[in-house]
């Protein structure tokens, strides 16, 4: 696998904000945006803290795009939103394409949770006739897919994947897959998920996953910190514009950064928990690596999947020491091996978004050779230590080679490689 698919436009849609410059501003300065949200905090959740994508200033009218948006369930508004911008930054104008040339793939855990979880509502309280005749349009995971491949007048392959919370990473890939077989041109790739909602959260925290700091929601999500006592529920979307690159190049689109390989494996170990020595994380990288061409000596940096919870931080951080023989006390660089970054102190864990919106930021880190601080990190523990994790502050280096490790429930462990123009 060589260096031909091209990354040409980005898309985001964060709790760090509408767009890609706000939300790299925010994750860079390393603020965390997690608080205690009024909707769960009215449903009486076992705990309210959440990362959530703020509104718009203003309500768009209900005419045109922005106006149907509000029609759709917010994981679908998310994509739609984060789509147009990775296309415009891309230089590619929906209507000006051949669209049977065009696909789309999009990854959600959830599909469109928040709809689900409001018409059960109307339906529990007022009977069939209350819920809205949208329902299954809107909640349906495969929609998101499909809405955007409407907006977008699409008539290639339209995709919906769904690894849990390598979703959106898992959408790339197979998108990827997409263009080296020659069925598209251009694919529209990401996640996006909204699942902070009362079922979501209540569920996760029966499961022991989240964060309960409400005391203090800005250091509630402390991945690889040896405080760290679980996730902070999030929602967002992230896309990326794929294409090979002798299709970028004839029409003149400069690549942001290559796609130059990937790797997805399953740990067939436990239903939530990863595997115990990251045999499979080890394993999706060694085919990254190999896609790509590379060495683990050759990896520059590393953005960690990095949830928070004393169990993916541990297993991640020994990977990536046995991986990369790196030293150091994890306060300060070591001596060998790759810089790494989680965003999930900033941003939490978007879910089925997180694989996509990490992927775009990792594109970022390459492209404007910069590292993003982990947010809520202060000192590792023993299982985390020994990692060169960048905190305290964004850091300058130059990147040729990074990858972006996401996992999910169920086993699935992504990685993909990005590599400099």
């Amino acid at each position: 696998m060589s260096d031909d698919i091209a990354v040409t436009g980005i898309g985001l849609v964060t709790p760090g904000g509408t767009g890609t410059e706000a939300t790299w501003e925010t994750v860079c300065a390393g603020r965390a945006t997690a608080r205690i949200d009024p909707v769960l905090t009215e449903a009486g959740t076992p705990v309210r803290l959440a990362c959530r994508v703020a509104p718009p200033a203003e309500k768009p009218d209900e005419e045109g795009v922005r106006g149907r948006l509000w029609r759709f369930d917010p994981a679908t508004r998310f994509l739609l939103t984060a789509a147009r911008e990775a296309l415009a930054s891309a230089g590619l104008e929906p209507g000006r394409w051949d669209p049977g040339r065009v696909a789309v793939v999009v990854g959600t855990a959830a599909g469109g949770v928040a709809t689900l979880e409001a018409q059960h509502r109307k339906l529990l309280a007022s009977g069939p006739r209350a819920l809205s005749p949208m329902t299954l349009p809107a909640f349906l995971p495969n929609m998101a897919a499909g809405q955007l491949a409407l907006e977008l007048g699409a008539t290639g392959p339209a995709l919906q994947t769904s690894t849990a919370c390598a979703s959106g990473a898992t959408a790339i890939i197979t998108a990827a897959l997409l263009l080296r077989a020659g069925v598209c041109d251009v694919a529209v790739a990401g996640g996006t998920d909204a699942m902070v909602t009362p079922l979501c959260a209540s569920a996760f925290a029966k499961l022991g996953a989240l964060s309960r700091r409400e005391d203090g929601p800005g250091g509630a999500s402390r991945p690889f910190d040896r405080d760290r006592d679980g996730f902070v529920l999030g929602e967002g979307c992230g896309v990326l514009v794929l294409e090979r690159t002798a299709h970028a190049t004839a029409r003149t689109a400069r690549p942001l950064a290559f796609l130059a390989g990937f790797g997805a494996t399953g740990d067939a170990h436990h239903a939530t928990a990863p595997h115990p020595e990251g045999a499979g994380l080890r394993a999706a990288t060694a085919l990254a690596l190999a896609g790509a061409g590379r060495t683990p000596g050759e990896v520059d940096h590393i953005n960690a999947h990095g949830t928070s919870t004393a169990l993916n931080d541990a297993v991640e951080a020994t990977a990536i020491r046995e991986l990369y023989g790196t030293g150091g006390d994890g306060t300060s660089p070591g001596p060998e091996g790759p810089s790494v970054t989680s965003a999930k102190g900033v941003l939490g864990h978007t879910m089925g978004a997180a694989g996509a919106i990490e992927a775009a930021l990792t594109v970022l880190t390459v492209v404007r050779g910069t590292v993003p601080p982990t947010a809520g990190f202060t000192a590792p523990d023993a299982a985390t230590a020994g990692i060169d994790l960048v905190h305290g502050a964004a850091r300058p280096q130059h990147v040729r080679l990074a990858l972006s490790h996401s996992l999910g429930f169920g086993g699935h462990n992504t990685v993909l490689a990005f590599t400099a123009v």
